[in-house]
Order: C-alpha cells, then structure tokens, then sequence
C-alpha cells in the first residue's frame, strides 16, 4: 500500500479537550437567548418609569392600561418576602370573581329531589338533627362527595353562617418552592381599579408590611410595575 492509499489517521481526544467540549455544551444548554418583545409591549413598557416605586391606585390603572391581551386578562402580584418558602396563609380578597357555586340547606324537599335522581346544587349542608334522614341517601351522594360531614364544616349547627363562609372567595397565599416569592391574581383587568386596589391593600395587610421586600404587579400580558408599601 502506497502512502497516498493509506487513510488519515484520528487524532485521539485528550483528557483536557473531552473535558472542554463538554463544558462548552454545558454553557451552550445553560446560555438563554434574551426574551423578543413585540412593538406593542415596548411601547407600552414606556409609559412605566422603572425607577419609579407607584402608589397602589397609580399602578392598578396603569397595569390596566397596559394590559396587552385581546380576552379579559388577570391582574397578577408578585412579591419578594421575608417569609420562608411554603404556605403564607389564606385569604378571602373582599372583590375577586370566581365561579358560582350553588349551596342548599338539606330539608324534606331536597331528600324528595335526590331520591328523583334530580341533583342541581354542588354543596350540601345539613344539622345533626336531621342527618338520620340523608343517611339512607349516602349510597347516592357519597360516591358524588356530597355526603355532608363535620370535616368539611358541612355537617353544623349553624347552616346559614356556614353558608356564608363557603361562598367567600378563598386564596391560599404561598411562595415558590424553593424561594420566597409570591406569585398571585388580584383581580381581572374588566374590573374597577377601586375594587382590585382594596384586593392588594388587603393582601399587603395579610403578608404583612413589614415582610415585603419589593411588590410589583402587572397584567396578564402586561409590563411590571413597581409598587410603593407603605410601612
């Protein structure tokens, strides 16, 4: 064999350049491209001063303003806490819609109802007194988790209080994971900025005042804004 017949040889890969190609893919995965921005948010991002810490109704009707999305979008918060990452707590906001649920008061006619195959309501309440009634009906409603019991406050002495209760609006506050930020709606973009400004006063007053690092809010598809906290 000639020597214009033999093949190249591969140069075999060392330690050092195995290593550096696969730090560079590494880097390569990691490396995230800048977000593109349509026209219409930067235009919209210039109506927002970024050094600017706006008061609670200056920013609501801003967000609003500035808000992007075609369908009724939401009005978000995001907030840096002093709290450890997990549960906050709860809170009722005084001005959030949320679907309708029908709750009725179980009395003769409802049992007539049920026995009829006919259940047009999502939540049931009944007094111990007249729970000896439903039981015969639990094969019915138990598979359909309707069944009231005391662990779910659905079985009490005081159905009409217990009504209410159940019908108010109920947001459990919580951080990320493994961070202690907050990421929650106050309110639709549609709605009054009176309303949904009660909604973050109320909130700020749940988290706590003196727990909130930074707040800012924004739509849904909207620029963030910062928030002013008064302490």
């Amino acid at each position: 064999m000639t020597s214009k017949d033999q093949k190249p040889t591969k140069k075999p890969t060392t330690n050092t350049e195995a290593s550096s190609n696969t730090n560079s893919k590494k880097v390569s995965s990691l490396t995230r491209q800048p977000k593109t921005r349509s026209k219409k948010y930067l235009e919209a991002k210039k109506k927002i001063k970024q050094d600017k810490l706006y008061p609670p109704e200056e920013a609501i009707k801003l967000a609003q303003s500035t808000s992007l999305s075609k369908f009724d979008g939401k009005i978000e918060a995001h907030i840096v806490t002093l709290h450890q990452p997990g549960k906050i707590g709860e809170i009722s906001f005084p001005h959030i819609k949320t679907a309708d649920k029908k709750i009725i008061i179980a009395d003769n006619s409802v049992i007539k109802d049920i026995k009829n195959n006919k259940i047009d309501f999502d939540i049931l309440i009944a007094t111990p007194a007249f729970m000896p009634k439903l039981l015969p009906l639990a094969r019915i409603l138990g598979p359909k988790g309707l069944m009231p019991n005391p662990k779910n406050g659905t079985l009490t002495d005081k159905p009409e209080s217990t009504i209410k209760k159940l019908a108010a609006a109920k947001t459990i506050i919580k951080t990320e994971k493994k961070a202690s930020i907050i990421h929650i709606v106050i309110g639709q973009v549609s709605q009054k900025s009176k309303e949904i400004v009660k909604n973050l006063q109320e909130l700020i007053k749940t988290i706590q005042p003196s727990k909130i690092k930074k707040l800012a809010i924004c739509a849904t598809m909207g620029p963030s804004i910062k928030v002013k906290i008064e302490k």
